[in-house]
């Protein structure tokens, strides 16, 4: 995969060599200054932990700067050079910062999404294989429940009116006695 040439990553090694993966070789601090100052994007990683070092390493740029007094190779004055050095560093600053936060927010979605579907399906599987209904397995069964309990109302309510018609009409008179022969 073609590396873009104005990132480089730097790899800070623990004897505090810095290596340019981009370019294959060690470089110095005042390589990464001119590196920020011709605009092009630059990482510094610790090389075991992967530990982001750039803040750390520019700030080590400006103050080396400071001290020397501005030796920059720039013939304006040394407020002047100073403020462009810190306006440089200061704009860089502003695009490494916003991307990757922008990148991380989008990333972190991403697998919360994942996240919240293995975990969807892992309960899933778990309820199925101990034989516990799911809501939607309830919310059927209830749906059953409610159709059975109208189909017994309704029957119900047939029954009684067949029961109401078909009982017969008993006659309020008396019945007669027999009397037998004495």
């Amino acid at each position: 995969m073609p590396q873009d040439q104005s990132h480089h990553l730097i790899k800070k090694y623990s004897n505090r060599k810095l290596y340019d993966t981009q370019s294959r070789r060690y470089i110095t601090l005042d390589d990464i200054a001119r590196m920020v100052r011709d605009g092009r994007d630059v990482t510094v990683v610790q090389r075991d932990s992967g530990q982001d070092l750039t803040a750390v390493v520019l700030s080590q740029i400006v103050a080396r700067e400071e001290r020397r007094g501005g030796s920059s190779g720039h013939q304006a004055a040394p407020g002047d050079a100073l403020q462009e050095r810190g306006q440089a560093l200061l704009d860089y600053l502003r695009r490494t910062i916003h991307v990757p936060a922008e990148m991380a927010l989008g990333e972190v979605e991403k697998r919360r999404g994942d996240l919240e579907s293995v975990i969807d399906g892992a309960i899933a599987r778990a309820l199925k294989r101990l034989s516990i209904p799911t809501r939607r397995d309830i919310g059927r069964l209830n749906s059953r429940i409610d159709a059975l309990e109208a189909r017994l109302q309704t029957t119900r309510g047939e029954a009684a009116s067949r029961r109401v018609m078909a009982t017969p009409r008993r006659a309020t008179a008396k019945p007669s006695t027999r009397k037998g022969a004495a």
